[in-house]
């Protein structure tokens, strides 16, 4: 059972608070209020296995490391991703659009991340080409669309089991079973929605994922990039390292990401504290907390559950 909210000095509560937002909130666009409309549900309920493991920040950064690592993995989406999107030369801003479309789509309010949904599935039907294999690709393909949402789902429930608290059979059915809506406006139409599916998912893509510099352009990137302040920057690294720790021996050795990407024992540890912290802060702009109070519900109530 959690403990509830930790107790922290409020300018360091503001201080962290306000460099999320900063992250979360994209400069070339209109700030995104979750708190509002006053009311409006989410495409989930608020008592969702997804409202309480995606309020974890760093599970959430971690887990979208990971399945970018899978999605990179697979020749047609790697294709897509990095030739018609700008991870190589803005990837903050990329994060901030990716992480902004995540958290919209589990606590938005749902005519809003509808509406979102839509936009993104015009531009991917813009998205087409060839693979470095002479294959042709589009971005919304349904095999690839659900490959792509798989692997965030599996990214995300893997972090946050890993690396705050085990979730178990039963936890994973509801988290895999409540991304299915969302999927399938994105055009995914059957992703797993148990583990035995997505286990079933994976074996059948294995033969497909191969090791590419892209990956390793990508976890460099990951380490580097202007994500969190300069003194904590190479937290991140703990972190991308965290992401492949999540990946099966078998996978990693496919994909060349030797013991140097991982992490050691201590460094385990370390993430393992970090996440928990993480787990029991309660960030006021956050829109976890921001979407409780649009639906009346008090700001700590993902908070203390178990």
């Amino acid at each position: 059972m959690s403990r509830g909210p930790l107790s922290l000095p409020s300018p360091l509560v503001d201080l962290i608070d306000q460099h999320a937002l900063r992250l979360m909130q994209p400069p070339d666009g209109p700030p995104v209020d979750f708190a509002n409309p006053a009311g409006e549900a989410a495409l989930l309920a608020a008592d969702s296995v997804s409202w309480r493991t995606f309020k974890n920040p760093v599970t959430v950064f971690i887990g979208g490391v990971a399945a970018v690592i899978l999605e990179l993995a697979e020749p047609a989406v790697r294709a897509g991703v990095w030739t018609h999107s700008s991870f190589k030369t803005d990837p903050l801003r990329r994060m901030q659009r990716t992480g902004l479309a995540a958290m919209s789509t589990v606590y938005g309010p749902a005519s809003r991340t509808k509406a979102m949904i839509a936009r993104v599935v015009r531009m991917h039907g813009r998205v087409t080409g060839t693979t470095e294999h002479g294959r042709p690709y589009e971005a919304n393909d349904v095999d690839l669309l659900t490959w792509v949402h798989a692997t965030a789902t599996w990214g995300f429930a893997a972090a946050y089991s890993r690396y705050v608290q085990p979730l178990d059979d039963e936890a994973l059915q509801r988290l895999y079973t409540e991304a299915r809506p969302a999927a399938q406006l994105y055009g995914a139409a059957h992703p797993p929605t148990d583990p035995a599916q997505m286990r079933a998912l994976f074996a059948r893509m294995a033969p497909r994922l191969e090791a590419s510099p892209v990956i390793l352009e990508f976890l460099s990137i990951m380490r580097t990039a202007p994500i969190l302040p300069v003194p904590v920057r190479r937290a991140q690294g703990l972190l991308v390292g965290a992401a492949v720790e999540l990946l099966d021996a078998d996978l990693r050795a496919r994909l060349a990401l030797d013991a140097g990407h991982g992490l050691s024992r201590w460094q385990r540890m370390l993430v393992d504290r970090i996440a928990g912290i993480a787990e029991r802060t309660l960030l006021p702009t956050s829109p976890a907390v921001q979407s409780c109070l649009r639906l009346g519900l008090p700001p700590d109530y993902l908070y203390g559950r178990s």
